[in-house]
């Protein structure tokens, strides 16, 4: 089992995962986050788990991750920007947690809109974003990360799309180093993002991103938009061309036509 000491050795981050909670067995790690961010919890603070009971991705989905195989964690931020920065944040944490991965493993890992990331057109990662408002501002936001690392078999209903890095590289990894990885690259972004303003984040999420230029098709709560995918907006939204008409999408499950990759 992950121990907080095990995550913490050799860290040399200043905020991130400067505190580290680490459970057996939780409902969900956003959860827990959520309610130590209502208490005013530092920034920075971590929330990992072996096994999640209530685990969820975006769109109420169940996060389905083998205990002790993989990394699911939830990391509290009090980022100082305006209501609509929030939607700017998972195109941040794709970023980093891509890089970390490439870092880790040798593994290219693309991104793909609004919160996967993707290892050969299958999914190895995804991030759900979730936080408080107060007024026009962001009281606090959670970022719910899983990483399928060492796990080799998924349901039937998922072992098309999804895969794991033990998969794609052959070989097992040590998942205390991937959460350094994932936390250094995390700050690092972090503060030039905090300084400069999150907006900076698109053109690195464009350059590893698997849908530009691409033909995909997005449920939108049972409605289904086809087209090509022109890039994202200041606000982080998907621009969509369907027949001529730019469509501006802020919410939606995507896939991408003619791959895997969902």
């Amino acid at each position: 089992m992950l121990t907080a000491q095990m995550l913490r050795k050799g860290l040399k981050t200043r905020r991130f995962g400067s505190k580290v909670f680490c459970f057996e067995v939780i409902d969900s790690t956003n959860a827990c986050a959520r309610a130590l961010a209502s208490c005013w919890a530092d920034e920075g603070t971590v929330i990992v788990a072996e096994q999640q009971t209530a685990g969820r991705g975006r769109m109420g989905r169940t996060w389905v991750a083998n205990p002790f195989e993989n990394l699911t964690f939830s990391v509290i931020l009090r980022p100082e920007t305006p209501a609509e920065g929030i939607n700017l944040l998972p195109l941040y944490a794709g970023v980093a947690v891509a890089e970390a991965i490439e870092r880790a493993t040798g593994l290219s890992v693309v991104c793909k809109w609004p919160n996967d990331l993707l290892v050969n057109d299958k999914k190895v990662a995804g991030i759900l974003i979730e936080g408080s408002l107060k007024e026009s501002s962001v009281e606090y936001v959670v970022i719910g990360i899983g990483i399928n690392v060492n796990q080799r078999e998924f349901p039937p209903e998922i072992s098309s799309t999804a895969t794991s890095l033990i998969i794609e590289g052959g070989k097992e990894y040590s998942r205390e180093d991937l959460f350094r990885e994932v936390m250094r690259s995390m700050e690092a972004h972090y503060k030039g993002l905090t300084s400069h303003g999150f907006q900076r984040i698109i053109p690195k999420w464009i350059d590893r991103s698997a849908m530009i230029g691409r033909r995909i098709s997005v449920n939108q709560n049972g409605s289904i938009l086809t087209g090509t995918v022109k890039g994202v907006n200041e606000q982080g939204a998907l621009l969509l061309d369907v027949d001529g008409t730019q469509t501006t999408l802020h919410a939606g499950d995507v896939t991408i036509l003619g791959t895997n990759g969902r």
